[in-house]
């Protein structure tokens, strides 16, 4: 029972008495913030150290957001940083007086001899920065949480949404200057030009890659196609390209096989055993010992696959900012776009076309939010096959919604001939359709259009550069085709058709990926 406490002549319970050590003063270290400060203005090593840890909004003190302002200003111009001309800085700002004045900044520079530590103080200052930034937060969560209007599943995503960025250290701003803009554009020019190769995600294709530098942060890529030309295969290639010869994290979703059958696929093209041989187990020994030895690389891929059926939108997102967070994964792969849902209750769950315009805008808002590509793969209507001629896709025959077009930053067709029994290219040369496949780049929205070839080996569900490709028939092939070429009497035996071989018996109830 708590007993009775005298305070200026009354009485009261123990449990009113307020304490002041439990009030709700929010995380700082003010003493911390002016040492910072201080240490900056006298010593040009402590401002190379911490400059890109902090921000303004990282003080708790608004004279000192500003004092750190006028630092960061002085630092971006490349001009000295002292006393006086952070002094000068935030007159021409008009801000001295309300900074504390010149008194103030006299009195920080005061407090230290050197920039010793420097980094740990701003890591303190970092730290109390984003527990007031998790106090607001949830705050912004529990009153929205009372408001009955708001759709449990949005309040959901908003609210990972906001802690993905504490968790990034990425308290993103409203607006951003142009000056700090053009700032950060240099800056990333400069580092694409001391970079050798291309800019973004390469995606293996030589020619590909030449046209797009590669699949770049923040883009939308939409790979469309009709059944069986091979969608999967080129997504499953690409993947593979990245993640085991550039060691660079992938993200997998796919919610129309299993994880198991496109590691099997993968297995198959890393091996260059068919997926028939795999499917039932019947290898010889030399076979076992080309699949252990050449999985190898497979294994240590930081490849990441996620088979969830009926994906929705709000999960794929969840999923997605987790993968970044604790894997730096930098692409994603949607397989495939029509498969998934808005999930429970999203606004657009009515209708189909508004329900692929929510998850297409969705996969956009994702690709921006993480800063990776995003390619989402994704069907093509049935006017391609009534259509006459040659039934190349356009992009008028993107299925269910124009808004992926839209959305989209890149949209891309594959197109295979001789799925439709068209034996040769219409180029000037007439060359044969065998085994080839055409990458349409109908849209590029910071870049050029083109039509790319690429070699199609349907036993292994596989995509290569037409140039680097090994053929079917061997060396040995190739080595009398440029004897026949280089000597008149040379007499060929007689070589395999191509259907001999690329439908060897066991392959024979293969269908293309």
């Amino acid at each position: 029972m708590n007993q009775p406490n005298k305070i200026q002549g009354f009485k009261v319970e123990r449990s009113t008495i307020i304490n002041l050590e439990k009030g709700k003063i929010p995380p700082q270290a003010l003493d911390l913030e002016e040492v910072v400060l201080g240490a900056m203005m006298i010593d040009k090593k402590g401002v190379d150290e911490v400059i890109d840890m902090l921000s303004p909004d990282a003080f708790y003190k608004d004279a000192n957001k500003y004092i750190f302002e006028a630092i960061f200003k002085l630092f971006e111009s490349s001009e000295p940083i002292d006393l006086l001309t952070v002094s000068s800085q935030l007159k021409k700002d008009s801000k001295l007086d309300i900074a504390g004045g010149d008194f103030y900044l006299i009195s920080l520079t005061q407090k230290v001899s050197s920039s010793a530590h420097i980094e740990f103080h701003a890591r303190i200052i970092l730290q109390k920065f984003i527990q007031r930034s998790l106090i607001k937060i949830s705050n912004e969560i529990i009153e929205d949480s009372y408001d009955e209007t708001k759709d449990v599943f949005d309040l959901l995503d908003r609210a990972e949404a906001r802690l993905y960025e504490v968790t990034q250290g990425n308290i993103k701003r409203s607006s951003e200057t142009s000056q700090e803009l053009v700032r950060q554009a240099k800056k990333k020019i400069e580092e694409i030009s001391n970079k050798e190769g291309i800019s973004g995600v390469p995606s293996g294709f030589d020619k590909l890659d030449k046209l797009t530098s590669g699949w770049q942060e923040s883009d939308l890529i939409i790979i469309a196609a009709r059944p069986g030309m091979g969608k999967t295969a080129l997504a499953l290639s690409m993947a593979r390209n990245i993640a085991v010869n550039q060691n660079i994290p992938v993200a997998f979703f796919s919610l129309e096989m299993s994880s198991i059958q496109l590691i099997t696929r993968l297995i198959s093209s890393e091996t260059g055993l068919s997926s028939q041989k795999l499917r039932t187990g019947r290898l010889e020994k030399h076979e076992w010992e080309q699949l252990n030895v050449k999985v190898k690389a497979l294994e240590k891929a930081p490849l990441f696959i996620d088979d969830t059926p009926s994906l929705s939108i709000f999960d794929l997102r969840a999923k997605s900012r987790r993968l970044s967070s604790q894997h730096g994964i930098k692409l994603i792969v949607v397989d495939y776009l029509q498969l998934m849902t808005t999930g429970g209750g999203m606004k657009g769950s009515g209708n189909r076309e508004q329900e692929i315009s929510t998850i297409s805008r969705n996969l956009k808002a994702l690709a921006k939010e993480l800063s990776i590509p995003v390619i989402a793969l994704s069907q093509l209507s049935r006017a391609v096959e009534t259509r006459g001629g040659s039934k190349r896709p356009l992009l008028s025959d993107l299925r269910e919604s124009g808004a992926i077009e839209q959305d989209a930053d890149i949209v891309a067709f594959i197109y295979r001939p001789e799925y439709y029994k068209i034996d040769e290219w219409d180029d000037e040369e007439r060359t044969p359709t065998e085994g080839q496949a055409e990458f349409i780049v109908a849209k590029h929205r910071n870049g050029g259009l083109d039509s790319i070839r690429l070699k199609f080996i349907p036993h292994l569900g596989k995509f290569e550069n037409i140039d680097t490709f090994d053929s079917p028939f061997g060396n040995e092939f190739h080595s009398k085709m440029n004897a026949a070429a280089n000597d008149d009497t040379f007499k060929p035996e007689k070589f395999p058709s191509s259907d001999e071989a690329f439908n060897t018996p066991e392959d024979d109830n293969d269908v293309p990926f």
